[in-house]
């Protein structure tokens, strides 16, 4: 199509975008560690035909798992969604395994392919008696969001997201960046390319603001009081 320049909402897409071209410029709308994933060389100098914006941050995995544990202080068995086919799904799952150790927690990593998985993953995790799940955001789980709270609804069990999308799906609580607020830090870059700037010199920005949700309905039918000092947290709360 002959298009100035190829905005990306995730890194399968971009590194969809990646191998069918060198030279078109690629904005990441959302990436999680694109140096990791092979898309770049480094933030400050991506090189290439690549730039946009990273949520990397290995600290994150530790804070939702500290959060959820806030709500259901007997947490003791995690189950973690993830799709093997995502380009960070590795990075995640070891992170999220180092934090858990921290805190004393199991994890039961469980592969999500395709929407039909879910189901059976949320199963397996209530039989292996998780009491709590957390989960990679990827295709998959984001549009299989809704789906998604209604086998944790069906299961009882409190999920923690990255992105306020799940929560006001029905999910239970979300920590992370601001997709939408990254989505508009991408639009600075567009306008920087087509006035003239090369990707390649045009360093990858973190996000500038994290935000909690919490959604009070989901906990009162889970049978979950949210602690007054989290709720004081919230950047927005659910009714």
């Amino acid at each position: 199509m002959n298009v100035d320049v190829i905005v990306t909402g995730g890194p399968q897409a971009t590194r969809a975008v990646k191998d069918a071209t060198a030279a078109v410029p690629i904005v990441m709308a959302f990436d999680y560690d694109p140096v990791g994933a092979g898309f770049i060389a480094s933030l400050g100098r991506p090189g290439g035909n690549i730039t946009g914006l990273s949520a990397i941050n290995p600290e994150l995995n530790g804070k939702r798992l500290q959060l959820l544990k806030e709500i259901v202080p007997s947490l003791a068995r995690v189950a973690v969604l993830s799709n093997p086919l995502e380009p960070n799904a590795g990075e995640f799952l070891r992170e999220t395994r180092q934090a858990a150790q921290a805190l004393g927690v199991h994890l039961q990593p469980f592969d999500i392919r395709a929407p039909r998985d879910l189901e059976g993953a949320m199963r397996a995790a209530s039989r292996e008696h998780a009491n709590g799940f957390t989960v990679l955001t990827d295709p998959v789980t984001l549009y299989g969001r809704v789906r998604l709270a209604e086998l944790a609804a069906r299961h009882r069990l409190p999920g923690i997201y990255s992105e306020r999308l799940f929560t006001e799906a029905g999910g239970l609580i979300s920590y992370g960046a601001s997709d939408r607020a990254m989505h508009r830090l991408a639009a600075s870059f567009v306008d920087r390319i087509l006035k003239g700037a090369k990707p390649s010199e045009l360093p990858v920005e973190q996000p500038r603001t994290y935000e909690l949700v919490i959604n009070l309905k989901t906990a009162r039918a889970l049978g979950l009081t949210i602690p007054p000092s989290l709720l004081a947290r919230a950047d927005q709360v659910i009714e």
